[in-house]
């Protein structure tokens, strides 16, 4: 046993060997709630907390392995999740964000099953159909993201699409919603980890709602203030609405509306 593990206990063992063996950081995740997650997992599976047991299927089987990290990922997604901040975000964000003449970007930061990313794209074309715009929708990831390019949804999926949507942006087949070539044209799925990778620049709005949720208070304010630096000045940050931002100000963000910051201007 090396001298740094001396102390800990199988858990966080566990996160140091996954980091070491898949290159897979899981330190900044809130413990009880992964901890939870994990442990589910490998009791459906038959490991009943034998971490190193665990380890050692994973790395002969990819297929544990993978299952392992859709299993752990939190992927809750809907369409138009709260309908009363996508009101705010239709009626008083972005008029003031966006020009006919300029195209502006969108950041859906860990956009799951890719319905917040097409719950834009829709708000967009239905309500300010002259103006430019490319959404960049990410998530850490490759299964989900499939899902998303896919575009593939069920009724159940589609509960919350008023229907005038529905019937202007989807195609019915076999009891399955399909979206349109037209509300993906200006949307790139892309593979993005925001513990590791790093952040665009310039950004007119970024959506990252009920994502940070499941990080540590640290974690959290690192993402904060690289999202801040993110954005363009007079760039807004739209939050879920269990992330209210109490540091705000001392990152540099002023709230405008409930659970939408903004980058000042000056």
């Amino acid at each position: 046993m090396e001298n740094g593990a001396i102390g800990m206990d199988a858990y966080e063992r566990f996160l140091i060997t996954l980091k070491q063996k898949f290159s897979l950081d899981l330190s900044g995740y809130k413990r009880k709630q992964m901890e939870r997650r994990i442990n589910s997992l490998m009791n459906i599976l038959g490991f009943n907390k034998d971490y190193d047991r665990f380890v050692e299927v994973m790395l002969q089987d990819k297929q544990i392995y993978h299952r392992f990290l859709n299993h752990i990922t939190i992927n809750v997604s809907e369409f138009f999740r709260n309908p009363a901040q996508w009101e705010i975000l239709r009626k008083k964000i972005l008029p003031k964000l966006l020009s006919p003449d300029k195209r502006i970007y969108i950041w859906s930061a860990g956009c799951s099953t890719g319905e917040e990313a097409y719950s834009l794209a829709m708000t967009l074309l239905e309500f300010f159909p002259r103006q430019k715009y490319s959404i960049w929708a990410t998530d850490c990831d490759d299964t989900i993201l499939q899902k998303a390019k896919e575009g593939v949804y069920s009724l159940k999926n589609v509960k919350t699409v008023p229907d005038k949507y529905l019937n202007k942006y989807f195609i019915v087949k076999n009891e399955k919603y399909y979206i349109k070539k037209e509300l993906r044209k200006h949307l790139t799925f892309e593979k993005h980890d925001l513990l590791k990778d790093k952040f665009p620049r310039q950004m007119d709005l970024i959506v990252c709602r009920n994502v940070v949720i499941y990080f540590k208070e640290v974690i959290k304010d690192r993402l904060y203030l690289k999202f801040y630096e993110a954005l363009r000045p007079g760039g807004i940050l739209f939050t879920g609405c269990t992330e209210q931002i109490i540091q705000a100000r001392e990152i540099g963000l002023e709230a405008v509306a409930a659970f939408f910051y903004r980058r000042p201007i000056n």
